[in-house]
C-alpha cells in the first residue's frame, strides 16, 4: 500500500505518546523468560516486540521471527540454554541473508549444539538446547552489539555466570550499556570494564515492575519534522534526560537545526523558532547508526551537505541502507557517495515532487522520508512497512496536521 504524504502549513505543533523503546523490551522479555518475576510496564507495541513475546510462549519445534533481527540474534542465544529442547529459528527471506555466523561460533565455543539447515553462517539454524557449562567467551568487538547483547542476557543463567572478551574496538557502546543496566534493574550483577564483561550468575531475581522508556528512534522523525518545520513546538512521553538509549544523543545533534530539547519530568518538548540552516555537519554515528537515514534525510531538506561515518553495521540491517539512501535521495535530486562505513550528501538547491520513495522491507526508510512532506509532497512505497517498530506513526503524522492520503 502506498501513502502519500504532505503538509500545507509552516508550524507544527503537538503531544504525543510514543511506544516503548523495542531495544529495552525485548531485552526484559528474555531476562523475565529466563528468571520469572519480572512485570514490565509501557511494552513496545512493535512487530519486533510482538514476535519476541509469540517466540518465548512458542511451543513449536520452528519459530519463524519474520524481519525481526533483535529477535534472532537474542534468541539464538536463549534457545542454545533451553535444556532439552530443539528449536530451528527461521525468519524471512532477507533475515536468511544477514548472517548470524560469529554468534554461532561464539556459542559453539561454549559447548551450544547449533547446525545451520541452509546455508552456512546464516539462518535458518537448528539449535539443541542444553546447559552450558562455561564460564568465558571471546569474540571481536567491532560486530553488531546484538551479538554481544545476546550473550549478556544468557551469562547470569550460567552455573559460574559470564566473562565476555572483547577483541578490537567496541561498536555501539550505549547499546551493550544498555543491555548491562537493564540487566542491573532487573537484580542481576554485571560489569563492563575496558573490553571485558563479567555476569555474575543468578538463580532466583525478586519481584519487581520494570518500565520501559519510549523509543529515541522512533522520537528522531519528529527532530526531523521539528528541524524541516519554520517554526515547531512537540511533546513527547515517556523520556528521561538520563537515558540508556544511545540515539538520545539526537537532543545535542538537532541543536545544530534549531531544535532545543527540553526535559521535563516524564517527556520532551522539541521546540524550533528560528531558521537554522548549516552549510554541512559530520557526525561520527558508530554509537547510534540508527538515526543516520533520518538525519541524511533532515539534511536533504535543509539545503545542509553531510558527512556520516560510523556506519558499517549498515549493510547487515533490514536491507543495504547505505545503498538504498543514496538509491532514493538521489531520486529527489540530491547527490549521495558511500562507502563501506559513511556518507557524504551533496544537497540539490530543489527538491523534486510527489517522488514513489521505495523502503526495502526497511521501516526506518518509511519513517525516515516522510517528515520531507514538510518541504513536498511524497509517496512511500509499502507504507505499512513502519509496523515492525512503530505501528502508530501514520496516525501520530495526522496528529501534526500531516496528510496522510491512502492509496
Amino acid at each position: 500500500m502506498k501513502f502519500k504524504v504532505s503538509h500545507s502549513q509552516d508550524t507544527v505543533k503537538g503531544e504525543l505518546k510514543i511506544t516503548g523503546s523495542k531495544s529495552e523490551s525485548n531485552r526484559l522479555l528474555i531476562i523475565e523468560s529466563l528468571f520469572k518475576n519480572l512485570q514490565i510496564s509501557n511494552l513496545s507495541n512493535s512487530d519486533d516486540t510482538q514476535v519476541m513475546k509469540k517466540a518465548l510462549t512458542s511451543n513449536e519445534v520452528e519459530v519463524d521471527i519474520h524481519h525481526a533481527g533483535t529477535a534472532m540474534r537474542f534468541l539464538t542465544a536463549y534457545f542454545s540454554v533451553q535444556e532439552g529442547r530443539e528449536t530451528v529459528l527461521t525468519g524471512s527471506q532477507r533475515m536468511q541473508e544477514r548472517p548470524i555466523q560469529l554468534l554461532v561460533e561464539a556459542l559453539r565455543s561454549m559447548g551450544a549444539e547449533i547446525s545451520y539447515e541452509k546455508n552456512e553462517g546464516y539462518p535458518p539454524i537448528r539449535i539443541k538446547g542444553k546447559k552450558l557449562q562455561a564460564n568465558s567467551v571471546s569474540l571481536q568487538a567491532n560486530i553488531s552489539s546484538q551479538y554481544i547483547s545476546a550473550l549478556m542476557l544468557i551469562g547470569a543463567s550460567l552455573p559460574q555466570g559470564l566473562t565476555i572478551n572483547l577483541e578490537g574496538q567496541v561498536t555501539s557502546t550505549p547499546y551493550i550499556l544498555m543491555t548491562l543496566e537493564m540487566l542491573q534493574r532487573s537484580g542481576i550483577q554485571g560489569s563492563f570494564e575496558e573490553n571485558t564483561i563479567r555476569i555474575e550468575a543468578c538463580s532466583e531475581l525478586s519481584p519487581k515492575t520494570i518500565p520501559v522508556e519510549s523509543d529515541w528512534s522512533s522520537a528522531s522523525y519528529f527532530y526531523s519534522i521539528a528541524a524541516l518545520a519554520e517554526e515547531a513546538e512537540i511533546k513527547l512521553s515517556n523520556y528521561r534526560e538520563e537515558s540508556l538509549q544511545g540515539d538520545s544523543c539526537l537532543a545535542t545533534i538537532y541543536k545544530q537545526f534549531g531544535v532545543e530539547t527540553n526535559f521535563d519530568e516524564n517527556s520532551i518538548t522539541l521546540k524550533k523558532s528560528k531558521c537554522s540552516k548549516p552549510a554541512s555537519i559530520t557526525e561520527d554515528l558508530r554509537n547510534s547508526p540508527d538515526i543516520a537515514q533520518t538525519i541524511a534525510v533532515t539534511c536533504l531538506g535543509l539545503g545542509t551537505a553531510c558527512k556520516l561515518t560510523g556506519l558499517h553495521t549498515l549493510k547487515i540491517k533490514e536491507t543495504d541502507r547505505l545503498v538504498a539512501l543514496k538509491n532514493e535521495i538521489e531520486k529527489l535530486g540530491g547527490e549521495v557517495v558511500i562507502s563501506n562505513d559513511h556518507l557524504e550528501l551533496k544537497p540539490s538547491a530543489t527538491l523534486n515532487k510527489n517522488v514513489a520513495i521505495a523502503t526495502y522491507n526497511d521501516h526506518r526508510m518509511a519513517m525516515a522520508f516522510a517528515p520531507i512532506a514538510l518541504k513536498i509532497p511524497v509517496i512511500i512505497e509499502d507504507a505499512m512497512v513502519v509496523s515492525k517498530s512503530y505501528p502508530d506513526f501514520y496516525n501520530d503524522l495526522e496528529t501534526l496536521k500531516f496528510i496522510v492520503e491512502k492509496d
